[in-house]
């Protein structure tokens, strides 16, 4: 009699003979709230901010990079990937010819209705948004899960949140600094206490001055900032900038020696990098912030 295979045996070969990224779908939720669903871990990824850059290669995906924008300058490797625009205007035309299986949007860094003419293309978008500390460790690894890389991704995540409980325990219950945080000089703009510098700053023991403004960058005026009489000022240099002079955007302070920052030279710059950039070196630009802010600290008055 000729052999039959068992319906369990019949069951199995049946399996065995799908294709493999047919058990291979990998899912999770972005920024946005929207689920974001592939078929299988992507090869081909399009970042359009630089702290998106850092978090994929981060996740242990940074050679699956095809595209990125201007300033997506670290690690050094990121430098050599392909241009594609930058947050005010990209090329459209040149993303689509890299055949990306996932583009990776700042969702609010990017022009929206460029976002939406990306989302035409019908490649899957994922959208980042950090606006608090454990938002990037979350980034990282949801972004290892849609890469495949979930144990590297894993290990940067623990690595990023065990930096930041260590400041926590650290400075956290320290006496409380206000703080102005200055955007720009010209109009004078702050962050409110949504964005992610707030989180950084309550983190150190510290106290946004204008937390409590309704848009995300809002614009201030001077008597303001005089009436709020922060007790340290704090702005974002270009590069590694580190000096006992403040930037010119702080000159315009000097004259004001009421306010408590400009009386006792409380005027700090960090390198912008690691305060504006949502990635992994944020950490860095805490633990700078924190150390900015016991320097405060140390020039109270003796009571």
């Amino acid at each position: 009699m000729p052999n039959r295979l068992t319906p369990v045996i019949a069951c199995a070969l049946l399996l065995a003979a799908l294709p493999a990224t047919a058990t291979a779908t990998v899912s999770t939720i972005d920024d946005a709230g929207q689920t974001v669903t592939l078929a299988q871990p992507a090869r081909r990824v399009v970042s359009l901010a630089p702290h998106v850059t850092e978090m994929l290669f981060a996740a242990g995906a940074g050679d699956r990079i095809v595209g990125t924008v201007n300033y997506s300058d670290y690690p050094p490797q990121a430098r050599a990937i392909a241009r594609v625009g930058d947050n005010k205007a990209l090329d459209l035309e040149r993303i689509a010819a890299l055949k990306p299986d996932l583009i990776v949007v700042w969702r609010h860094g990017n022009a929206q209705k460029q976002a939406d003419r990306l989302r035409a293309l019908g490649i899957p978008l994922f959208y980042s948004e950090p606006r608090k500390l454990a938002a990037i460790p979350d980034n990282i690894e949801k972004l290892g899960t849609l890469l495949g890389t979930e144990a590297t991704a894993r290990r940067a995540a623990d690595g990023f949140r065990q930096q930041v409980e260590t400041l926590r325990k650290t400075y956290a219950t320290r006496p409380p600094v206000t703080v102005f945080y200055q955007v720009w000089q010209q109009p004078l703009m702050t962050l409110n206490g949504q964005h992610l510098v707030s989180d950084m700053l309550a983190l150190c023991g510290g106290r946004n001055l204008f937390a409590a403004e309704t848009p995300l960058v809002p614009t201030v005026s001077v008597e303001a900032v005089i009436a709020g009489n922060p007790e340290a000022m704090v702005t974002a240099g270009m590069g590694a900038t580190r000096s006992d002079q403040p930037l010119p955007d702080f000159e315009m302070w000097r004259r004001w020696k009421q306010v408590t920052a400009v009386a006792r030279n409380n005027l700090f710059v960090i390198d912008g990098d690691l305060l504006n950039r949502a990635g992994p070196r944020v950490v860095q630009g805490a633990a700078q912030l924190c150390k900015d802010l016991d320097t405060a600290r140390s020039r109270r008055p003796a009571r």
